[in-house]
């Protein structure tokens, strides 16, 4: 089934959600206006629709394959790496200093959408590269920064993040992977990681793996972990490709979904690559034993990315959805009014199902859109002040956004099942790719439950809801203006939204009351606090659509597409929205039942 790129609402999202236009006030981003934006995204939308697309499935069929250490991916994947390269899209919102384009965060998380709608597999690998870049222009060394800038930029290298060991998943403290210092100033890196997305590939000239490893007589736990350059290829100071070094690919994964991109278990220092040099060399990023401070710049960049992943293929399984819906020919319709069968799209389960793809999509992708618009604010804006505020709206959001996104691509990517109905159980459809590949999204990068965590602990309690009370506020004079309208849909979302967002405080008051004396009562409810907010947020954000929406229909702007919006965003309301509430009993109301049963009694 071919893709194709959602621009319209893309772009009405970045004109009058994220505000682009005022973006171009930003010293910097002068050329990044809404002109900017279209071009870029119609050259996006090429790309991901002519030369990504058509891989997709082929490499759900035909996936990466391990060998005697190397992996070989699959067919049209390096010409398409190649193409990705040429085009400059690696380095679209990376700085021009090291051969980027510079474009605002807000105009490259559209692009980042694309690419994974059209090709989950295939666009793993550039994200990672991303967060790479992210980590090493933060915390990089100058030298660094000069032999592997320019080259991960570019594309032309590709970059991982090596945190999980076999007996550290998620608990970083208990990371063994060890690094002894060289008198050249280098590390020998010893140890395993697992789960290495990309880890070892045939698509750049080198990888470039940022790996955590203790040095010897570091504190335990955490606070003693280290953060490492190791790359495949050994690099002189001109940036030339000189030995292997002896980072070895044990295997890669077979995994549910996302094939056709290798995730490698990796051996560093075990003495496994011929030729090598035994004991893999690595270069310390910044300071030892603020590793993880370091690799939490590269997650945070890889999290969002990750909720854009959610939203991509979401997108991916809606589009299939209605294209199935409209040529299956079944059943006739329950008010009689034909007497011969219909296509499914004209049955009002179907069209609800539809209509819950549709709307969570639109209301996630606003809200990333957002997200990206605050990264940019706080990164650039002039304004301490405002820069301030634009960093703790990001740092709220991002997890909503990993997520919130992630958790309901499982509910959309199913729903497109349902749609297909017994069609979608068979793979010839291509259906149940789509969910088969979104089942990792809640989880890697952090479980859902790590990201609710960090919301509760980082994002809510640390401030005492300084950032969630003031995000409140806004939603509150959204409010206020979808009933100064008086339109029957801005009504119905005041009330809906109104609902919301006391269901919200009423839980943040909640979490704030109860921390210090029952935190276990707090996160047993952390998850679903989650989705109340990303729920409200998405929400907001519609809101906020269906305000602009009804504005330019008055103007006379687009009539087809701003009615589908308005109809949207009030299905949001009173479908989605409404499940606020009943989140908020359940978490203010209902910790002592999911703690009810003793460990063993389970």
């Amino acid at each position: 089934m071919s893709y194709t790129a959602p621009l319209e609402d893309m772009l009405f999202d970045i004109e009058h959600l994220a505000r682009i236009e005022q973006l171009a006030q930003i010293p910097g981003f002068e050329d990044a206006g809404l002109e900017t934006a279209r071009a870029v995204l119609q050259e996006c939308a090429k790309f991901s629709e002519g030369v990504l697309s058509p891989l997709n499935a082929e490499g759900d069929k035909n996936p990466s394959v391990w060998k005697d250490g190397a992996v070989t991916t699959p067919p049209g994947f390096r010409d398409a790496l190649r193409r990705y390269v040429e085009g400059g899209w690696q380095g679209l919102q990376h700085p021009t200093g090291y051969g980027g384009q510079g474009l605002p965060k807000t105009i490259g998380a559209a692009c980042i959408e694309m690419c994974n709608s059209a090709n989950l597999g295939f666009a793993l690998c550039p994200l990672l590269t991303d967060g790479a870049i992210e980590a090493l222009l933060t915390a990089g060394s100058d030298a660094l920064k000069a032999i592997y800038l320019e080259k991960l930029v570019s594309g032309r290298w590709s970059g991982t993040m090596n945190l999980t060991e076999p007996q550290a998943g998620s608990d970083l403290a208990l990371v063994r992977t060890r690094a002894e210092p060289r008198p050249d100033g280098s590390y020998g890196i010893f140890g395993s990681k697992i789960f290495i997305t990309y880890g070892e590939h045939d698509l750049t000239e080198n990888i470039v793996h940022l790996v955590l490893a203790r040095v010897a007589g570091a504190p335990e736990g955490v606070k003693g972990i280290s953060l490492f350059v190791c790359p495949k290829f050994l690099v002189g100071q001109d940036g030339s490709l000189g030995a292997r070094n002896d980072v070895y690919c044990a295997g890669i994964e077979h995994k549910l979904g996302i094939r056709a991109s290798p995730t490698a278990v990796l051996q560093f220092g075990a003495g496994m690559v011929a030729g090598a040099v035994p004991g893999a060399v690595g270069y310390l990023v910044g300071q030892e034993n603020r590793g993880l401070e370091y690799m939490f710049i590269m997650m945070n960049a890889a999290r969002y990315a990750v909720g854009l992943q959610g939203i991509a293929i979401s997108e991916r399984a809606y589009q299939k959805a209605v294209q199935y819906a409209r040529e299956r020919v079944q059943g006739r319709p329950v008010d009689g009014s034909s007497q011969a069968s219909v296509a499914i799209i004209e049955h009002p389960d179907v069209q609800r199902m539809l209509m819950t793809m549709r709307a969570t999509v639109e209301g996630c992708r606003a809200m990333a859109c957002v997200t990206a618009a605050a990264f940019d604010t706080a990164q650039h804006h002039p304004d301490a002040q405002l820069r301030k505020q634009s960093q703790a709206l990001h740092e709220f959001l991002v997890p909503l956004v990993k997520g919130y996104s992630t958790e309901t691509s499982l509910e959309l990517t199913s729903l497109g099942l349902q749609v297909h109905g017994g069609m979608g159980f068979i793979e010839e459809t291509g259906a149940a790719q789509y969910l088969r590949d979104a089942r990792i999204l809640p989880i890697y990068e952090g479980t859902t439950a790590i990201q609710a965590n960090d919301l509760v602990g980082r994002k809510t309690a640390r401030d005492g809801g300084q950032t969630v009370r003031a995000i409140a506020a806004q939603i509150e004079a959204t409010e206020a203006e979808l009933l100064a309208s008086a339109t029957p849909a801005a009504r119905s979302m005041a009330r809906r939204l109104c609902a919301a967002r006391q269901a919200l405080l009423d839980v943040v008051e909640f979490v704030l009351g109860t921390i210090q004396t029952d935190p276990q009562a707090v996160f047993a409810g952390s998850v679903p606090y989650l989705m109340l907010a990303g729920n409200v947020l998405a929400g907001w954000q519609l809101a906020r659509s269906l305000l602009v929406a009804q504005d330019l229909l008055r103007q006379g702007r687009d009539e087809a597409f701003m009615r589908a919006k308005i109809a949207t965003a009030q299905f949001y309301a009173e479908h989605i929205l409404v499940k606020a509430p009943g989140l908020r009993d359940s978490i203010v109301e209902g910790a002592g039942s999911v703690r009810a049963l003793a460990p063993q009694a389970f």
